[in-house]
């Protein structure tokens, strides 16, 4: 039952708070105080159409793009940003809210500058497994144009075409954007230039790293703000395109 050595209850009781207060995915490859966002399953494909009247948006919680990583303090009539997130087997859905007075996109090569435009990006760690992804896939960077399509850096070092990952759509009333994308899931093996990669699909329990962004441009040749969902300590804020530590904690629920 129990032991009259007190050296060894000692040592039972130096464990317990290490037990009691480790969280699920402790480890060195994530920053302090990252998000958590649960994702309700969608039980069909949705349309991506920039409307999002499927009802199980209702289920799916808001969460606000408020860290401002580049750029100098903005009004609310500038900028707002949301977004929520719902799954099925196939694919992952993410619906944005944002209020931007101004919509830029001036930059007609979709392979340069595609930052300075207004943009979406969707950064995103199948494994949250976090760690290094600038020239590889261990994480994507999808930076969505106003035009719909989807680029990130490749293996090569050089910007490419992730379109054919990604259906986006939006829909603008006054000054509010509706964006709605759906992205087909790929593991770190993904390999550029084949067409043997195949998405993965996604269950119930499953834990991704998810962050998002928009880059915000009201005229100038570079963009003017860049705000995201998640802190980023320390300097050089805008390296999530390089550090999947910084991603927040995405699992699937029913």
């Amino acid at each position: 039952m129990g032991s009259s050595n007190p050296k060894q209850w000692l040592r039972l009781v130096m464990m317990l708070p290490v037990l009691i207060i480790s969280p699920a995915h402790s480890d060195s490859t994530h920053y302090p105080g990252r998000t958590h966002y649960q994702a309700p399953q969608a039980l069909e494909a949705l349309v991506v159409d920039g409307v999002a009247d499927e009802a199980i948006w209702e289920k799916a919680a808001w969460r606000p793009l408020n860290q401002r990583w580049l750029g100098p303090e903005y009004s609310q009539d500038d900028f707002q940003g949301r977004y929520k997130v719902v799954w099925t087997e196939n694919k992952l859905y993410l619906l944005g809210e944002f209020v931007d007075d101004i919509l830029i996109d001036t930059h007609r090569d979709p392979l340069s500058q595609y930052w300075d435009d207004d943009t979406l990006e969707v950064f995103l760690d199948e494994d949250y497994s976090g760690g290094d992804h600038q020239y590889n896939h261990n994480a994507f960077t999808y930076h969505f144009s106003l035009d719909n399509q989807a680029i990130d850096i490749g293996t090569d070092k050089k910007p490419r075409r992730y379109s054919h990952h990604v259906e986006s759509r939006w829909q603008q009333v006054n000054n509010t954007i509706l964006w709605e994308v759906s992205i087909d899931v790929y593991t770190a093996a993904y390999q550029d230039d084949t067409d043997n990669n195949q998405p993965t699909s996604l269950s119930a329990g499953k834990v991704m790293g998810l962050m998002v962004a928009y880059c915000d441009n009201d005229g100038s040749e570079l963009r003017e703000n860049f705000i995201g969902s998640e802190f980023a300590p320390g300097e050089g804020k805008d390296r999530g395109w390089i550090d999947a530590g910084l991603f927040g904690e995405l699992t699937l629920v029913e």
